[in-house]
């Protein structure tokens, strides 16, 4: 039924569009056989008000994806540069964060293993809201960052690294077969700064799924019992995230997460020296304001991200 009403909605809203944008024309006919210079102005007007809605209704149909209005699982992990690569990290961590924000949706942390310095080596959280999953699923891929280091003494120029892995959360109903010879489950003591979150306890959660060597871990929680169910939640979303993955003919091969974190394997690049920029290497999208984009600013990668792994380059371009 929920099906039925989406795709009812989008009928409809289809259909109204095609209604308008031919009484429109039709209008536009008429004032220009009569003179009427100023009804022809106000028929401009509502077409140019449809094109917006139009381009509003199309990108509605690339979150038309199987999961795409779930809610999502994001894991970050920092990879060559060290004390570097673990900051970035944690500037991912809140880019994302503040974008979930900005989109009305909640951040849920589960899990965090702090840097040596800064930063952090992962971090895994949940972001819920309207369509959670189709706008992030394209952040997937390691992203890199060239600026003058805050922990250089000689203020060099530094490139750092870090992956992001986003899958969708999925509820009880959809059937995915665990063996538990294929699992290992490791218990560990919860790491991080202090507070409610850190254990003196081995309750925090490690399970790696061994055909796959994914691997999941939780420490959100006090108990043992529910960190491990929380784990257990987050392996079968990456399996079937994965599966998704091997039925999408237009996906990239984001199933291997055992892709390199570094030079050659990134999606996107960020540089704050010697100038200012954020380019996505699969769309071409390029942004100045590479500060706006660290505060959330993602949309426009997200949108032409969508619309290329639908239509191919040119509809990334007609996105831009």
């Amino acid at each position: 039924m929920r099906e039925r009403t989406r795709l009812g909605a989008q009928l409809a809203a289809f259909h109204r569009l095609e209604r308008e944008l031919g009484d429109n024309v039709e209008l536009i006919a008429m004032a220009e056989a009569e003179k009427d210079a100023a009804s022809v102005t106000e028929a401009e007007n509502a077409l140019a008000a449809l094109r917006d809605d139009a381009r509003k209704a199309e990108l509605a149909t690339l979150l038309s994806g199987e999961a795409d209005q779930n809610d999502a699982f994001v894991e970050i992990h920092a990879g060559q540069g060290g004390t570097e690569s673990q900051d970035w990290a944690a500037m991912l961590s809140r880019m994302y964060a503040r974008w979930a924000e900005a989109h009305d949706c909640k951040v849920e942390w589960l899990e965090e293993s702090p840097g040596e310095e800064a930063g952090v080596k992962s971090a895994t959280f949940r972001v819920s809201g309207e369509n959670a999953y189709g706008w992030l699923k394209t952040e997937s891929g390691v992203h890199r960052l060239v600026r003058i280091s805050p922990f250089d003494a000689n203020a060099r120029r530094h490139t750092s690294f870090a992956s992001v892995w986003v899958y969708p959360v999925i509820d009880e109903t959809i059937e995915v077969e665990i063996l538990d010879k294929d699992l290992r489950i490791d218990t560990y003591r919860a790491s991080g700064a202090g507070g409610q979150h850190v254990n003196r306890t081995d309750s925090a959660v490690r399970i790696t799924h061994l055909p796959t060597n994914i691997v999941v871990q939780c420490q959100q929680n006090r108990s043992q019992h529910r960190n491990r169910a929380e784990a257990f939640s987050m392996l079968r979303a990456r399996l079937y995230e994965l599966e998704l993955h091997k039925r999408e003919a237009a996906a990239q091969a984001a199933h291997d997460a055992k892709s390199e974190i570094g030079f050659g394997h990134q999606i996107r690049s960020y540089v704050l020296q010697p100038y200012q920029m954020v380019k996505d290497l699969r769309t071409g999208i390029e942004k100045g304001n590479a500060q706006g984009v660290l505060d959330g600013d993602l949309d426009q990668f997200m949108q032409a991200a969508l619309a290329q792994r639908i239509g191919g380059k040119g509809a990334a371009e007609k996105a831009d």
